[in-house]
């Protein structure tokens, strides 16, 4: 039988902290998962949230077998450089970045909670991720977990590949939640430099911008990218549609010719297959799950035989300008844009809900 347990009086664990904050939520979350399994202790605790310190309270205080399926690390040896080379970015202020003690500081508490979280992490019995990349982390950081499974997650490629495949029209989308590390600012900055080029006839080309806002730090986000927009004077090709239904996104996905996703170290990239699924010509960021596992024939224009290619890869504005350029200027039904469209939606069906339902039943029962 299926047992809900509501623990709405105990939300205030999961307030966020504006100081240590990854160590804070974690002992919030061992509290939480106190609470739930002091009401109900199964036999078999599954975690697919990320919060590896509950298996500390699973394990070895409420006695279950332990299962987890990890969409992305919680710390990752990445963030770790990040912070050593005192790199800026939208987790590691510029202003940390520009102090090398207080970068140190930061440093010793990144070592010290990525040495607890491995601790705990291999206290799991079972663990399946969600890609190659965050299988390579998770098995570095949880030395003592044992085998881990890459279990892709489902994605809804079956009602996209009906969409067709030709006669798109000159539309660049990007899909996703409007969040710093989507660094939406990269797609304005791409598409300024591509709409630069005289060979691209500005009246056609549109940016579209496709998302969810979680609260009022995603406003001001979309505000900010579109004050960036004028600022670059491509606001009248730019359209932000924020908070639709998913009937509106699949319309998008059926009319553009070009997907754009622009995240650094993109833990799977759902989006990416959806466009891959619905024909777009998908250009990724080159690094995380789009690179080991999604786009593994990338086109570039030095490639001489693009029969096998599935998309495209990029990780500067002048990378994704030239791709861009190159597509629109080919035209959207040209041979190399059909053919990557077709290699693409071919490859999205290792994506499928089926293939999960099949993989997730797989690393069940060899456990």
């Amino acid at each position: 039988s299926l047992h809900f347990v509501h623990l709405h009086e105990e939300k205030y664990l999961l307030q966020k902290s504006k100081r240590l904050t990854m160590m804070a939520e974690s002992l919030g979350t061992m509290k939480l998962a106190w609470c739930a399994l002091s009401a109900v202790t199964p036999h078999v605790f599954f975690d697919t949230t990320g919060c590896a310190f509950t298996f500390f309270v699973a394990r070895l205080l409420a006695g279950c077998k332990v299962g987890a399926y990890v969409h992305y690390p919680t710390i990752s040896t990445d963030m770790l450089s990040l912070v050593w080379k005192r790199r800026p970015t939208y987790n590691n202020d510029a202003k940390v970045a520009a102090n090398p003690i207080v970068t140190c500081a930061k440093l010793i508490y990144y070592v010290i909670f990525a040495f607890l979280y491995g601790l705990v992490g291999s206290l799991a019995n079972l663990v399946m991720v969600n890609s190659s990349w965050t299988k390579n982390h998770i098995q570095y950081l949880w030395k003592l977990s044992g085998k881990v499974h890459v279990v892709f997650p489902p994605v809804d490629t079956k009602s996209l590949k009906v969409l067709p495949l030709a006669d798109r029209e000159n539309m660049i989308l990007s899909i996703g939640q409007f969040r710093p590390e989507k660094d939406h600012t990269l797609q304005l900055l791409s598409f300024a430099k591509l709409m630069e080029n005289e060979e691209i006839k500005k009246s056609d080309v549109k940016l579209v911008l496709i998302g969810s806002c979680r609260g009022e730090d995603d406003r001001q986000l979309v505000d900010q990218l579109q004050k960036r927009a004028r600022e670059l004077n491509i606001q009248d090709n730019v359209e932000f549609v924020l908070n639709q239904p998913y009937p509106v996104l699949k319309d998008y996905l059926g009319r553009a010719s070009i997907g754009l996703h622009t995240m650094w170290n993109e833990h799977f990239g759902i989006g990416v297959v959806e466009m891959m699924a619905a024909g777009l010509v998908t250009i990724a960021h080159e690094s995380g799950g789009p690179e080991s596992d999604i786009i593994q024939s990338p086109w570039n224009e030095r490639t001489l035989d693009y029969s096998n290619c599935t998309g495209c890869l990029a990780s500067n504005a002048e990378q994704y300008a030239a791709l861009m350029r190159r597509i629109i200027k080919d035209g959207s039904s040209s041979d190399l844009a059909m053919k990557i469209r077709e290699n693409g939606r071919k490859h999205a069906e290792q994506f499928s809900d089926e293939v999960f339902m099949n993989a997730f039943k797989g690393a069940l029962l060899s456990s």
